[in-house]
């Protein structure tokens, strides 16, 4: 079978959008054509953002392949599955210019994993895949008959059908990735690194999946959610393929980067830089000298909250104290060229206690952003806590709910986000 494997081109005017708006390699889509090579399937990848490709012209891409399926994503990449644009407009973009030129069409993503009848609906697709995808796309390529494979949905006579609930992938034996050569060379960005060291190109790389906590704020549910850790050979092998078509800098997209010794000391005979985001309550002082003798030089330590109460109302499972958080936050920034405090708008959090840590970290040369406005995605904790498991309006509720609750957003929105109806008003019509 031709599969055609699509990550549109993104725009966020407009958008909440909290992720990176540079491009980034499409994990999930890599490990999908991995999988579906591996049965003999050809395959065409497409990224608009890394090939500048427009909508239009990846849907004439996909259109001269002549694929029995197109696969589209509703995220920009398996990095920013956990804040995805609440929008559908981009995909919804692609798929009506390819407008039925593709075979039968999968959307992947977050949407459809938490709200798969609205997310059916909005793009036109004969099917969602519910959770993390890889696997379920190769079953998908298998099957002449969709109607019963695993962890998708699809609608019939306007009613959603379900078979099964998310999926989970095994995960730990995929295959180390390849990437073209001239993705690798359009991947200038260095993603959360902000040093002046940056040579060669940027590229991202999952070593482990899912996360062992439950903080209330962190869309993870339906994807991503159970801890598994990759095998170590595929991963060294990936990075060692990446350094040899020039990477100089890997972001580590894993949800949070428990301290791994091997993989830490394997790297720290490579000539390669590194940033993750983790929490910096499970590491020791002798690891965080490890992992600045490893190549890393930025941590995006998920703190979110400078006390202990807001901690507690985050659902966060942290046993140490501020003054202990900060002193090792501080300890990390000996080894670690930029290490920053992720903070998270928390109203049990006194403001003038926030200002004087702020204060005390940046002063110590950690950075601790102003703390963000909380969005409550579907697939977190807090939207349940809320409203309960979502239905087909839990991406206009959760919106809803934050435009009226703030006032001031993220520093990367230039502008009040618009309401979701008026996001997809043009482009999500089926």
């Amino acid at each position: 079978m031709k599969v055609a494997l699509v990550n549109p081109f993104w725009t966020y005017e407009d958008s909440i959008y909290f992720g990176c708006r540079q491009p980034h390699l499409p994990l999930e889509l890599g490990y999908s054509k991995a999988l579906l090579e591996a049965d003999g399937h050809k395959v065409l990848m497409l990224d608009g953002q890394i090939q500048k490709l427009d909508n239009a012209a990846l849907a004439d891409r996909v259109a001269a392949f002549a694929p029995a399926m197109t696969v589209v994503s509703t995220a920009p990449t398996y990095l920013f599955w956990r804040c995805a644009p609440p929008e559908l407009r981009v995909p919804a973009e692609f798929l009506n210019c390819l407008a039925g030129r593709g075979g039968r069409t999968v959307a992947v993503g977050p949407h459809g994993s938490a709200t798969p009848a609205p997310t059916l609906r909005k793009l036109g697709v004969d099917v969602v895949v519910r959770g993390e995808c890889e696997e379920i796309v190769a079953e998908l390529a298998r099957r002449d008959d969709w109607s019963a494979v695993p962890h998708t949905a699809h609608l019939h006579e306007g009613k959603l059908v379900g078979n099964g609930g998310v999926h989970a992938s095994s995960f730990v034996g995929h295959p180390a990735l390849k990437w073209p050569s001239d993705w690798i060379a359009a991947h200038s960005h260095h993603h959360h690194r902000f040093d002046d060291n940056q040579v060669g190109f940027g590229a991202e790389v999952e070593a482990s999946r899912g996360c062992p906590y439950n903080c209330s704020f962190c869309a993870k549910i339906d994807f991503r959610d159970a801890y598994r850790r990759r095998n170590h050979d595929a991963v060294m092998a990936e990075i060692d393929r990446l350094i040899g078509q020039g990477v100089g800098y890997i972001y580590f997209i894993d949800e949070i980067f428990l301290p791994q010794k091997a993989l830490l000391e394997a790297l720290v005979d490579r000539n390669v830089k590194f940033g993750v985001q983790t929490r910096i309550d499970l590491w020791k002082p002798e690891l965080l000298e490890l992992l600045g003798a490893a190549g890393c030089v930025s941590i995006e330590a998920g703190l979110e909250s400078l006390t202990v109460e807001g901690r507690a109302m985050l659902a966060k499972r942290c046993r140490l104290g501020t003054e202990e958080l900060a002193a090792l936050l501080v300890n990390a920034r000996r080894h670690v060229p930029f290490v920053q405090a992720n903070l998270i708008g928390v109203v049990e959090d006194d403001p003038a206690l926030v200002d004087h840590w702020r204060k005390h970290l940046i002063d110590r040369g950690v950075w601790a952003n102003e703390p963000v406005p909380l969005y409550p995605y579907p697939s977190s904790p807090s939207y349940r806590e809320i409203w309960g498991e979502p239905d087909d309006l839990a991406w206009e509720r959760a919106h809803e709910h934050y435009l009226a609750s703030f006032r001031t957003f993220s520093d990367i929105q230039e502008k009040r986000p618009r309401a979701l109806a008026e996001l997809e008003a043009t482009c999500c019509s089926h």
